[in-house]
């Protein structure tokens, strides 16, 4: 109940802020996503490139994770992951608020999830998000970007998306540690407190359910 409230309290103040205290709309706004969506980047900063870009990709990684959380949970999670493609945290958010805590794992794993479990998946991702980011770090205005974060809504409504979607990933990592069979605090402390880079770390390297369910299998079967 307490994590319901909590990110109950995250989603609504984050709504509240987003439409009633960031700032007003660019009258450039419309133009400008249709031309980031249509790949048109021509006098844009690489910054807000880079920063589109990547919302694009957060809610990969956070698909990595709800598919397989939203196994045993009583809400659909493909809706939210699906939300969250156009949304952000306003879509996961009411999904962390809804869930209830999953440590276990059972059933077969279709090809998507064996896809998204890959390790070559967590690579590529990985590879993704560090290109952008190191490309719109090194080409990019950062006076254009701080002027358009106060001027601009969707500028700064997303980026402080990306922050909170950013800092939200250890919510759901530590329940698929858990899950893996990872009983070890330091490495959630580690995904923890290095923002992202320490969950495409993991995503990168984590166990498979199967060979964590037959290893369970054997472990029981060799006790006295």
């Amino acid at each position: 109940m307490k994590n319901k409230l909590i990110f109950g309290l995250i989603w609504l103040g984050f709504t509240i802020y987003a439409f009633a205290i960031a700032p007003d709309n660019d009258p450039n706004t419309v133009d400008l996503i249709i031309n980031l969506s249509s790949g048109k980047f021509q006098d844009i900063n690489p910054l807000i490139i880079a920063l589109f870009n990547l919302m694009g990709i957060l809610p990969i990684i956070y698909t990595c994770f709800l598919l397989f959380d939203g196994r045993s949970q009583k809400i659909p999670a493909w809706v939210f992951v699906t939300g969250s493609f156009g949304f952000g945290a306003f879509a996961i958010l009411p999904y962390l608020a809804l869930r209830q805590p999953s440590t276990v794992w059972s059933g077969e794993k279709n090809t998507l999830l064996k896809v998204l479990e890959s390790p070559i998946t967590g690579i590529f991702i990985t590879i993704g998000v560090t290109s952008l980011l190191f490309w719109g770090i090194v080409n990019g205005n950062w006076s254009d970007f701080i002027q358009q974060w106060h001027t601009s809504k969707f500028i700064h409504v997303m980026s402080l998306d990306f922050c909170l979607l950013c800092l939200l990933l250890p919510v759901i990592v530590k329940d698929d540690l858990a899950r893996r069979n990872i009983n070890n605090s330091l490495v959630f402390w580690g995904i923890t407190l290095i923002p992202l880079f320490g969950t495409l770390a993991y995503l990168c390297s984590r166990n498979l359910l199967e060979k964590t369910i037959m290893e369970n299998h054997l472990l029981v079967s060799n006790e006295p």
